[in-house]
């Protein structure tokens, strides 16, 4: 797809003033150049059959715990955007009623979800660090799907607070990511090998709670289930009465 083209599928931001394109943090450019910087690597990776191999066949039971949480007219925020088709799913089940906002420090990956987005004007997408945007609302449904265990030990705490910042008293955050496999897990073998070399801040997914990212987790109730023999988890996290 040319620039052109995802220019014209540009999106204004839902904030009320766009902040400043961030510059590409030095992790990116280090070690997921490969899976989401080159251009020429995202468009070969860009595709369903490419998610359902990775997730090992679990793909559209992680999805599906993602769209269930989305409501007609909700405002939801997803924190980066995912490959695939998901991003187009989550939107079109908001619908016009509703907001759909997504955000990716990654230049290449706003000019994909601009592009994906382009035929649903309650969709927004802007270029920016979930870590450090600024809404200036609440949503009803906050969703970081597959992220954390991409992104060094302080931005997940970064992007931990900023999306239970953006909780209004009724609203749910939403963590779908890798977690310790079970010990006869044997795709647990696998990702130990995929994480010493190619996903270098995913094990502290493993060793920790998405919970103790947050500096105030008891102000809020954590709900945790795993699946795939523990190699993923779903946590849903909302504001205690």
């Amino acid at each position: 797809m040319t620039e052109t083209t995802y220019e014209a599928a540009t999106r204004t931001a839902a904030a009320p003033e766009n902040p400043p394109e961030p510059p590409l943090p030095a992790y990116m450019s280090e070690v997921y150049d490969w899976a989401y910087v080159e251009p020429r690597y995202v468009r070969l990776l860009d595709r369903n059959i490419v998610v359902k191999t990775l997730l090992f066949g679990n793909d559209q039971r992680l999805m599906r715990a993602y769209l269930e949480q989305i409501q007609p007219g909700a405002r939801v925020w997803q924190l980066a955007h995912v490959y695939g088709d998901l991003v187009s799913r989550a939107a079109r089940k908001v619908g016009e009623s509703g907001l759909f906002q997504l955000t990716d420090v990654t230049g290449i990956q706003v000019q994909h979800g601009r592009a994906k987005l382009e035929p649903y004007s309650w969709a927004h997408v802007a270029h920016s660090d979930a870590g450090n945007w600024l809404p200036g609302e609440t949503y009803d449904l906050v969703c970081s799907f597959f992220l954390l265990h991409e992104i060094p030990e302080a931005r997940k705490h970064a992007v931990v607070e900023r999306a239970l910042a953006a909780l209004g008293p009724d609203s749910t955050a939403l963590f779908v990511d890798y977690h310790r496999p079970a010990w006869w897990q044997p795709v647990g073998w696998i990702l130990r090998w995929v994480n010493a070399k190619l996903e270098p801040f995913a094990e502290s997914l493993w060793r920790n709670e998405i919970s103790s990212f947050a500096s105030h987790p008891d102000d809020y109730v954590w709900t945790k289930r795993t699946i795939f023999g523990g190699v993923y988890q779903i946590v849903t996290v909302r504001r205690k009465s």
